[in-house]
C-alpha cells in the first residue's frame, strides 16, 4: 500500500484576469497559502503554461517546475479536458464548443478536431518533459445526443459512434505510450465515456490499450446515481487520477436525474464543495489506500453555493484530514511467532 499524495488543486476554475489569479507565480503563491502541496494545470492559457514550448524545451519545463517549487509546490498533472472534448463533437454541439477553439477554427469542425488532437499530443509530450506520468482529459462525444433510446435508435448507431471515437483516439493513445504517460479520461455526463459500461465499450475498441485509463471523480457518479465505491472495486487498476469534488442528489416529486432544465442551484443533483455534499470520502480514501492508488488527491471546486476561495481553503484541509498514512506493518504483528514448514505441519497434525 502507499499513501495518497496531496492535497492538490486543479487551477482551471480559479484562473482569471485579476491578481493573484492572472499569473503562474500569483496563483501558485495563493495556492500554497491555502495549504496545497501541488497543482494540476490546464493547458490552454499560455500565461501559466506555454504548451508548444513545454513540448519542445525541457529547459522551459524545468523553469516552470522551478517557479512552482519556489512556492513549495509540485506539478501534479496537466489537463486537456477542453482539447479532448473537441477531438469528437456531434454537430448539434458545434456552435457551443466552438468557443473552446481558436477563432480561426470556428465553423470548421474537421480542422478543429485536428487541432484538438495535436494539442493532446503536445500535452502528452510536455507531460513527459515535465516528468509526469498521467494527463487528464475528456473523451469527446458523438453518441451523447442519443443517450436516451427514444426515438428508437437504429441498429449499429452507437457502435459506429464508438468505433469512430476509438479511431480518433488510438493514435493519441499510441503517442501516450511513447511518452510513458497515461491518458486519464474523466467519466462525465456529456462525454461518450460517461459511466463504466461506456468506458468498457471504448476500451474494447482500443484493444484494452494500456494508456486508456481513468480519472475518478465521485461527484459525477452521485449525479447519475452510480455506485462510486463499487466503481473503485471494479476499475481500481485503471484509476490513475482523483478529483476531490462533492455533490448531492435530492430528488423530489418534480425532478430527478435529468434536472428539469434548471440552473445548478435548482437541480436535484448539485455540485458542492468537499465535505458539504453526500460523497463518502472516508470510504473513498480507504479504498484508494487499499488498492495502492499511485496519484494525487486533487480538489476541483465547482460548488453551486460556496465562494471559490473559501472552497479552496477548506478543500486543502479537508484532503489533509482524509489522507490515510498507510501502515508499514500488520496490526497483529506483535502477536506473531517465528515458524517454519515443519512447525506448520505439526500445527496441522501432519507430523510424521
Amino acid at each position: 500500500m502507499r499513501t495518497v499524495k496531496g492535497p492538490g488543486l486543479f487551477l482551471a476554475q480559479f484562473i482569471g484576469d485579476a491578481a493573484p489569479f492572472d499569473s503562474l507565480d500569483g496563483i501558485a503563491g495563493w495556492a500554497a497559502e491555502c495549504g496545497y502541496a501541488g497543482v494540476q494545470m490546464p493547458t490552454l492559457d499560455a500565461r501559466f503554461l506555454d504548451l508548444s514550448l513545454a513540448a519542445t524545451s525541457p529547459a522551459y519545463c524545468d523553469e516552470v517546475k522551478g517557479r512552482l517549487a519556489d512556492h513549495g509546490l509540485l506539478l501534479t498533472e496537466l489537463s486537456t479536458h477542453l482539447q479532448g472534448q473537441l477531438v469528437a463533437v456531434h454537430p448539434a454541439y458545434d456552435a457551443l464548443f466552438d468557443g473552446f477553439a481558436p477563432e480561426a477554427l470556428r465553423g470548421r469542425p474537421a480542422a478543429r478536431a485536428d487541432w484538438a488532437a495535436d494539442q493532446v499530443k503536445l500535452a502528452l509530450t510536455a507531460s513527459r518533459n515535465l516528468g509526469l506520468t498521467a494527463m487528464a482529459s475528456f473523451s469527446g462525444a458523438l453518441a451523447w445526443p442519443y443517450l436516451y433510446p427514444w426515438p428508437q435508435r437504429p441498429p449499429g448507431l452507437v457502435e459506429e459512434a464508438f468505433d469512430e471515437l476509438a479511431r480518433r483516439w488510438l493514435p493519441l493513445l499510441d503517442h501516450a505510450e511513447e511518452c510513458g504517460v497515461d491518458i486519464c479520461y474523466e467519466i462525465h455526463p456529456g462525454e461518450d465515456l460517461h459511466d463504466g459500461i461506456s468506458y468498457e465499450m471504448f476500451l474494447a475498441r482500443t484493444g484494452n490499450h494500456a494508456r486508456a485509463n481513468l480519472l475518478f471523480d465521485p461527484s459525477h457518479y452521485v449525479l447519475q446515481q452510480l455506485d462510486y465505491l463499487d466503481h473503485i472495486d471494479i476499475y481500481h487498476d485503471r484509476i490513475r487520477m482523483f478529483h476531490v469534488k462533492d455533490a448531492e442528489f435530492n430528488p423530489t416529486g418534480r425532478q430527478g436525474v435529468y434536472g428539469g432544465f434548471q440552473s445548478w442551484v435548482d437541480r436535484a443533483g448539485r455540485f458542492r464543495s468537499p465535505g458539504d455534499g453526500q460523497v463518502d470520502f472516508g470510504a473513498i480514501f480507504s479504498k484508494l489506500a487499499q488498492y495502492d492508488f499511485p496519484g494525487w488527491a486533487v480538489v476541483e471546486w465547482e460548488c453551486c453555493l460556496k465562494h471559490p476561495e473559501d472552497g479552496a481553503r477548506e478543500g486543502a484541509a479537508f484532503v489533509r484530514d482524509h489522507i490515510i498514512r498507510v501502515t508499514e506493518r500488520a496490526f497483529d504483528d506483535f502477536a506473531g511467532a517465528a515458524t517454519d514448514r515443519a512447525a506448520n505441519r505439526r500445527m496441522l497434525g501432519l507430523e510424521g
